[in-house]
């Protein structure tokens, strides 16, 4: 077997220059998707008119395009049709498109978790003088929010993984990393096999935190 060891941990610290990179792509753009993703869920679940048409049709698109083929339409396609985009850098192109791809999941999500919440609380709050408006920033929402968060952490954690085709616009993450190390040396499964244990230990921490932060917000509901 032609592992060489010595040199994976050799490339570890290259990749880990490209790791605050990876974590912003990830975080803005999920800060982004949950923005765009409340309100789409919003809109669907109240069932505005000519809002929730669009909606959909946003929702549609973006659940079924490849996400490569997204980014390549944003950061090379956008500029032909709109000439402000000329100076679009990589990394913006890569942070809205994932954004716009995970939104769209994290939309159905959302207004999976408001139609889990029982109506009736609504006219309950209503009885007691509060006005529908209210009812939701207060009651609803806030339960909604619990029951969206174990889907909205696995969404999370694919879209930690997708930041790993914004090499093929062009930004430098931890693949784009791994790959230029191993060019001069052509081993590439030892870089691409430190990447992804990065990768892992990157989900298997974030899902200990997920699991700690969701035992904290049940303790109210546990008997």
């Amino acid at each position: 077997m032609n592992f060489d060891f010595d040199y994976m941990i050799s490339v570890f610290p290259v990749l880990l220059k490209a790791l605050p990179l990876t974590l912003l792509m990830a975080v803005v753009s999920m800060i982004l998707a949950v923005i765009m993703g409340g309100v789409l869920a919003l809109i669907t679940k109240g069932k505005i008119p000519v809002l929730y048409q669009l909606a959909s049709i946003y929702i549609s698109f973006f659940r079924a395009v490849p996400t490569i083929v997204q980014l390549f339409l944003i950061y090379f396609g956008l500029p032909q049709l709109f000439p402000v985009f000329s100076s679009l850098d990589a990394l913006s192109a890569a942070i809205i498109g994932l954004s716009l791809k995970n939104s769209s999941y994290l939309a159905e999500i959302f207004r999976a978790a408001l139609y889990s919440v029982d109506e009736g609380q609504i006219e309950a709050c209503m009885t007691v003088g509060m006005t529908k408006t209210q009812a939701y920033i207060h009651i609803i929402i806030p339960q909604a929010i619990r029951n969206a968060i174990p889907a909205t952490g696995n969404t999370f954690i694919g879209l930690l993984k997708e930041t790993a085709l914004a090499f093929t616009i062009g930004v430098t993450e931890m693949l784009a990393s791994g790959k230029m190390a191993a060019a001069s040396t052509l081993r590439f499964f030892e870089a691409y096999m430190a990447v992804a244990l990065i990768y892992w230990v990157l989900v298997i921490g974030y899902s200990a935190v997920q699991s700690w932060f969701e035992r904290i917000i049940n303790k109210p509901y546990v008997r």
